[in-house]
């Protein structure tokens, strides 16, 4: 290969990317494509400097080939995701617009306050390159276990229930980043674990998927527990997918899971919603088609939070209540598509957990507005009044963003 002819070629196609990250795999790309090329024609009976002028003449003007590289390799913006955030939240404002919360106008400042935090989050962790934290998973299982347990050293107990940490003026959840911080390290665990071999590794690792599962369920976060223990587990089986004795292994897993969270929640009754009597079919009977407005007479407790659901459905009936489940089922599975049009393995992991994420405590809190399934606190994402949670998942859709921004620039990683 006459690799001055070729890199001078190759210089000429990199100056019209834009996108300096995919100089390196574009380059590498056509690289290999002209030394085939070479290769070939050199078989024919062509001289080597013969055959790479061919080659290059046969892959085209460098200036077009360049541009259409650029429109290929460039960073991508899934604004149908960013449609529905915007949506989500504006709905968020809707019951703070009602009289289910005393002093309407100091909720809503604080919502705005904690949307306005929200979107610089997800900004931040759109634009910086996600596979930077892929080395650093122990830092961030190190910070989740420092933030799981600051509540317990300097916090503050709650009527709600739980330990929230002051800060600033502002109550934070501590416990809920945490999450967000195992999800990220277990990511990184997942797209290195081949450096795991050995049993004692594996031990290691099955201690460090447990421990928050347990811990959680000491503080009464069920909901937390059933989030990171199938956040991790779909992530397992998505790397382990083609190993019989790995998916066994989750398999196994999952079904101590399920009886032993099942057992705690059926056991707990310290929730502080777990002893109220909620009628919740009687109201959404009420609710018709078209609900009763915004401003009715609707006691029902938790009405901006865990029970957001029921109260929208019968303030605005349930052409409204099945449009919100099918704008959350579209953003659910909107992220779940985009997780397989990534190349890269840790945004691949990223997207997938960050998927399971939404979707669990999505689909509890309407099921539990519906009386399905058992009461817990579980925030409606977007939706519910809180600021902690709403800055997870905003932080949590920037990162997802972050993956889909860079697919056609990120060289394959995957696992065959």
């Amino acid at each position: 290969m006459s690799s001055a002819i070729f890199e001078e070629y190759l210089g000429k196609v990199i100056a019209k990317v834009k996108s300096k990250q995919a100089h390196s795999m574009i380059k590498k790309e056509l690289s290999n494509h002209l030394e085939e090329l070479s290769h070939s024609f050199q078989k024919r009976g062509l001289s080597l400097e013969d055959a790479d002028k061919k080659a290059m003449q046969e892959m085209g003007d460098p200036s077009t080939v360049g541009k259409n590289m650029n429109q290929l390799h460039k960073p991508r913006m899934d604004w149908l995701l960013i449609a529905l955030f915007i949506l989500l939240a504006g709905i968020s404002l809707l019951p703070l617009m009602s009289d289910v919360v005393a002093s309407n106008s100091s909720f809503m400042k604080k919502q705005i306050v904690w949307l306005v935090i929200a979107i610089l989050a997800l900004i931040g962790f759109l634009f910086f390159d996600y596979r930077k934290l892929k080395n650093l998973w122990m830092y961030f299982y190190a910070a989740a276990l420092i933030l799981f347990f600051t509540p317990f050293l300097a916090g503050i107990s709650l009527t709600a229930g739980g330990r929230w940490v002051f800060l600033w003026g502002i109550m934070i959840d501590s416990p809920a980043i945490s999450l967000y911080l195992f999800f990220i390290a277990w990511a990184g665990i997942f797209s290195k674990v081949n450096a795991f071999k050995g049993w004692k590794k594996q031990v290691m690792l099955l201690i460090l998927f447990w421990a928050p599962v347990i811990s959680y369920i000491m503080i009464n976060r069920l909901v937390f527990s059933i989030m990171y223990f199938l956040c991790v587990l779909v992530m397992y089986i998505f790397y382990y997918r083609r190993n019989q004795f790995a998916i066994k292994v989750a398999l196994g897993n999952l079904l101590i899971g399920i009886i032993f969270i099942s057992t705690m929640i059926l056991k707990s009754s310290s929730s502080y919603l777990s002893d109220t009597i909620i009628p919740l079919k009687d109201i959404l009977s009420k609710a018709g088609w078209f609900g009763n407005g915004l401003h009715n007479n609707l006691t029902i407790p938790e009405a901006h939070t865990d029970f957001v659901f029921p109260f929208l459905v019968y303030s605005f009936g349930w052409v409204f209540g099945i449009f919100l489940c099918l704008l959350l089922l579209v953003f659910i599975l909107r992220i779940s598509l985009n997780a397989f049009k990534t190349k890269d393995l840790f945004g691949r992991l990223l997207t997938i957990g960050g998927a399971v994420l939404f979707t669990v405590p999505a689909f509890w809190n309407i099921l539990m507005g519906l009386g399905i399934v058992p009461i817990m606190v579980v925030p409606l994402p977007f939706i519910s009044y809180g600021g902690s949670m709403l800055l997870v998942y905003a932080a949590l859709l920037g990162l997802i963003l972050n993956v889909y921004r860079r697919k056609d620039i990120v060289e394959s990683t995957l696992v065959n």
